[in-house]
Parts: structure tokens; sequence; C-alpha cells
């Protein structure tokens, strides 16, 4: 019941009313009873200062951000953490007495979510396809985790040169590739146990595959395959894999995950993943209906 002492927290976001967040926030407040409750607000870059203003002002525990307030908020916080610091991204935000303090969760909602599983990373050879906000996540947990070795796959255009630099500095078991080299891909896939898609390749309806025939072909049962699309449920990436027998999962639990990390900084308390993941998975299953329906 929401009463005087009712906390709250939200997302800062444009457009908003998209967004899962409070579903999966609202949700973990119900089953833990945590007097809370979570809201989208629709802020803009150009609004993103008066926003941080009122959040200090009325105390809001805290709050999430999205695409580009994630890399615009970084002038306005008092802090942000190593992680954030590495990525020069925060989708998480903690306003600890006024002070507000940023960090980034996305990635480690990735490992959390195959651990979730008892795949573990640690000394792992993954392959991650895409080198975008996602991509530099899964990159960077990644390395954090203990991984063997990273092989990045990235488009070759004007930023491929300053972000493999980038990438690499993270650690040396990073190696950046042309995304366009698919007899790379395929050595890399032989390599690797775990394989990351973080490409848009396969969302929302697109039937494509991220990689070529010949990629998908050394794929094994022994192989872990991730997507971090979770709309469509299954992606045609997913769905290749599963036929070759592979351990698949798609975005929800990354999604859950990274909002795990938040729920954690700002109560103290562990999300109660499982109800969360199966509510996620509900609304994705409506969604997928509506859209069959139109």
């Amino acid at each position: 019941m929401i009463d005087g002492h009712t906390k709250l927290y939200g997302l800062l976001a444009h457009p908003a009313a998209h967004s899962l967040s409070p579903l999966i926030h609202n949700t973990s407040f119900d089953v833990t009873g945590i007097n809370g409750i979570y809201l989208a607000f629709d802020v803009t870059s150009a609004g993103l200062a008066d926003s941080l203003a009122a959040m200090r002002a009325m105390h809001i525990g805290g709050f999430n951000l999205s695409m580009p307030l994630k890399t615009d908020v970084l002038p306005l916080l008092d802090e942000i953490t190593l992680r954030a610091e590495r990525l020069q991204a925060v989708n998480t935000v903690i306003n600890r007495d006024g002070k507000l303090i940023g960090d980034s969760t996305d990635g480690q909602g990735w490992v959390d979510a195959l651990k979730q599983d008892n795949i573990a990373i640690d000394e792992a050879v993954v392959t991650v396809l895409g080198a975008g906000g996602a991509g530099r996540a899964i990159i960077s947990a990644a390395v954090d985790a203990g991984a063997k070795q990273v092989y990045v796959f990235k488009r070759t255009n004007d930023l491929f040169d300053a972000r493999r630099e980038q990438l690499e500095s993270w650690s040396d078991v990073v190696k950046v590739l042309p995304y366009e080299d698919e007899s790379l891909i395929e050595k890399a896939f032989s390599e690797s146990r775990i394989i990351a898609n973080a490409t848009n390749i396969g969302m929302a309806g697109d039937q494509s595959l991220p990689v070529g025939e010949g990629a998908m072909a050394q794929l094994t049962p022994q192989h872990v395959v991730s997507d971090a699309i979770y709309f469509s449920l299954e992606t045609p990436f997913i769905r290749a894999a599963k036929k070759r027998h592979c351990h698949t999962y798609n975005g929800i639990g990354m999604l859950v995950n990274q909002a795990a990390g938040s729920f954690l900084e700002w109560t103290g308390q562990r999300m109660p993943t499982v109800p969360v993941i199966q509510a996620v998975h509900q609304a994705m299953i409506d969604r997928q209906q509506n859209e069959h329906a139109k």
C-alpha cells in the first residue's frame, strides 16, 4: 500500500511508456514486501539536468536511465563507479543523502543470468557480436568475470580503430576483429564456449541471422548461446542455435538481472528474480500476441 513512507524509484527515458522496468521493480517490491514504487518518467536530454535536481530535492531513492541519457548524465553526477567510468555510461543512479552515484549493471546482468544456470565465465573463451552499448557492457563484465579470451566482432567503419583501442586497453584477453571477416567468426565460434549476440539483428520480427551458415555450423551442444534481444522471445539466432542443441538464452535473463543489480544497490535486498522473470516472460508473450493480432 502506498503511504507516507513509500520510497520512490524510477526510470528516466524517452520514450518511457514501453519500458518493462516498472513491471520488474514493482513485482519485486510486491514479492519482497518493500514499501517502494517504481515509475517511468519521459525525460529528454534537454530536461535531464532539471530532472536530476528534482531527484535530489525530493529524495528519490534511485533511478535508471536509457540511451542517450546513460552518457548525458555523466557530468551531472557526483561520483561514478569504476565499471561505469570504464564504459563511460551509467544505467543506475543511487541517491545517497543527496549525493548521486552512477553505476552500470548491464554487463553484470548478463553474467548473473548465466550464473543462475551454473554457467561460469571464469576461464571461458567468449565471442561477442557487436560493440555498441550492450556489447561493451558484456565485454567489460566478461573481463571482470575472468574470461580466458574475449573475441569481439565489430563493423568496420570510422569508429573501428578507436573502439578497438578502447576495448583492447581494458585487458590483454580482448581481441577486436572485423565483423565482415566470416572466416574469423567461424574460427572464434569453434574456439569459444560462450557466444553473445549484442547486435540488434533479429529484433522485433527481423528474420536475419547475425552470422553466416559457416559460423552457425561450428556450434555444438557444448556451446552456450545468448542474445541480448528479448523481443521477440526467440530470435532467429536462438532458434538456429537450438537446432544445433546449444544451451540458449534470450535477453530476459540479462534484462532482469541488470535490474536486480539496481534493486540491490537501492534497497540492500536481492531481487526475487524467478517470479520477476516469469512476469516479464508473460508480458512478452502478451506483447507478441498483440503484435500478431494487428
